[in-house]
């Protein structure tokens, strides 16, 4: 209802109803009294605009609001187009904000291949909202709707219908003129709509583009105290550009291909976009589980190391999180059995049953070990093999399980064969129930890194008293070495002192011969919050306070 209110009050400023100056009064009345809002427009579906609005100018109690507005501008939201981690980190961290006491908006291209069945009061809005591209204005359908309590906006191309009609998010030729296309439309919708957020959210290249648009062209369109923040989740897709194309959404190539803007520093006649969003943005966060802020600016920045460094003081490290409503074993309906750190019994009820729907031999002296795999690939399989062959001399049961809904390259039958063991079993496809039985079940989780935005295994295993063990390539097999500096994350700094340096074998050895110190590193990880809501939303939160007191 909150939020259906809010999309109707852009509605009315679309339609002429209402001038921007008095529609951001509006929302924020609304947001101030959400309780006494709920009470007053219970039936807000079945009243015209012109009912809400006489309504909304005769309910003039205010207090003062303590949290911010944020606009992401984005390419992906789960579960409405989910390509890679983008969407899960919108959706979550959005989620986490607003049960903060934030209020969180999200403005998406309207793909054709958009999963709705999520969003409550789909509707387009009667109006037509122009934005500016290659010289002339261009008409967009907008659609809102509420996703999981967050407002969505949807902007969809008239004449440029094809930019977002197709098979694929990503891959095109034309992907610059796509995304600064949807870029433009979704400032210049923020500006006639009359929103004033606090701060507008950008992400990797695709938007980074908003950085450089807002500060040469938006601003001063009423815009001039909200500020821009740019999260990167891949520094390796960077986008780049002929100057001249920047013309197409209204900038000024002459004035941006400049060393210190947006010219690239290996390919100086070119432009790098996703460089002009850490240029122009406020405040960069790096979401990066494990690595620390140090090692990404010099050593995994992709060729940004000397514009990361110059502007390292806006960076900031963030860790991915995990959906603690769907992950919590202590509520999770999938369970045969739930339990907490404070009641353990449940987890060896849910290993019995594992080890019973796989056919392995039920006993709990079994160490269970499950590996969840997006890909296998051929230096995993490796790894595998000399884990396979070592555990042999122990009591070691092993479940590999593919999740093909994540990566349409499932190499899962490859490594089968070589493999196969009495006790192995190996499982293909997804299937929710048996994913929860698996972290449930198992004493220690093999993952291909400790930094797994998309699969979340690491963190998922930590919440199911499940050891997370990282696979990698080097010559220690299953090892993965996490830094110590301190600007890393917590997540990080917990990992290092439990888990991280532990091969697969150091694992096996501590559970059979020091039982109890294993159990103390299981009940301390459990109490542990690596979720949305606990640090990744903590370092955004701050880093919303920080640009806002610029």
């Amino acid at each position: 209802m909150f939020w259906e209110l809010l999309l109707r009050i852009d509605s009315m400023v679309l339609m002429g109803m209402v001038t921007t100056g008095e529609a951001s009064n509006l929302r924020r009345l609304v947001m101030d009294h959400k309780v006494s809002v709920a009470e007053v427009f219970n039936d807000t579906l079945q009243k015209s605009d012109a009912e809400i609005l006489a309504e909304l100018r005769h309910f003039s109690e205010r207090n003062q609001r303590n949290g911010f507005h944020i606009v992401h501008v984005c390419t992906e939201m789960a579960p409405l187009v989910s390509v890679g981690s983008l969407a899960s980190y919108v959706t979550g961290l959005s989620c986490a904000l607003q049960r903060k006491g934030h209020l969180v908006e999200v403005i998406l291209p309207k793909y054709s291949n958009l999963d709705l069945n999520e969003v409550q009061g789909l509707q387009e809005i009667e109006a037509e909202c122009y934005s500016y591209f290659n010289g002339q204005l261009h008409g967009n359908r907008i659609w809102t709707g509420v996703v999981y309590g967050i407002g969505v906006t949807l902007i969809q191309p008239l004449y440029y219908s094809s930019f977002f009609n197709r098979e694929r998010v990503y891959g095109y030729s034309d992907d610059f003129e796509r995304f600064t296309y949807f870029s433009r439309a979704s400032l210049d919708y923020i500006v006639k709509s009359g929103k004033q957020p606090d701060v507008i959210h950008i992400h990797n290249w695709e938007t980074a583009i908003i950085g450089p648009l807002f500060w040469d062209i938006i601003v001063k369109q009423g815009l001039e105290g909200t500020r821009v923040l740019l999260t990167c989740h891949d520094l390796n897709s960077q986008c780049l550009e002929h100057p001249e194309k920047l013309a197409l959404c209204g900038l000024d190539p002459a004035r941006l291909h400049r060393s210190d803007r947006l010219q690239d520093t290996t390919k100086a006649h070119l432009v790098n976009v996703l460089k002009g969003g850490v240029v122009y943005s406020n405040k960069v966060v790096i979401m990066s589980s494990i690595r620390s802020k140090g090692r990404v600016i010099h050593s995994l920045s992709y060729g940004l190391d000397h514009t990361l460094n110059i502007h390292k003081n806006k960076v900031v490290i963030a860790p991915c999180g995990f959906d603690n409503s769907t992950w919590d074993p202590s509520t999770d309906k999938f369970l045969p059995q739930q339990y907490s750190v404070k009641d353990m019994k449940g987890k060896a009820v849910c290993k019995a049953a594992l080890q019973q729907h796989l056919g392995f031999s039920e006993h709990a002296s079994t160490i269970l070990v499950g590996c969840i795999f997006s890909e296998v690939s051929d230096v995993d399989l490796e790894n595998l093999r000399a884990v396979f062959r070592k555990a042999r001399r122990i009591d070691v049961q092993f479940i590999i399980k593919g999740i093909s809904k994540i990566s349409s390259v499932n190499k899962l039958g490859l490594v089968h064969e070589p493999l196969k063991d009495k006790n192995v079993r190996f499982i293909d496809g997804h299937d929710e129930k048996q994913s929860h039985l698996i972290f449930a079940g198992s004493d220690i989780i093999l993952c291909q890194s400790f930094h797994d935005p998309v699969l979340q295994v690491p963190l998922k295993a930590l919440k199911y008293g499940a050891a997370p063990i990282a696979v990698n390539s080097n010559d220690d097999g299953f090892r993965n070495f996490v830094e110590h500096d301190y600007e890393t994350t917590n997540f990080s700094r917990f990992i290092s002192s439990t888990f991280g340096n532990m091969s697969i074998t150091q694992a096996l050895d501590e559970i059979r011969n020091n039982p109890s110190k294993w159990k103390r590193k299981i009940m301390d990880a459990m109490e542990m919050d690596f979720s949305w809501d606990a640090e990744c939303c903590d370092i955004h939160a701050s880093a919303y306070t920080a640009i806002k007191n610029l």
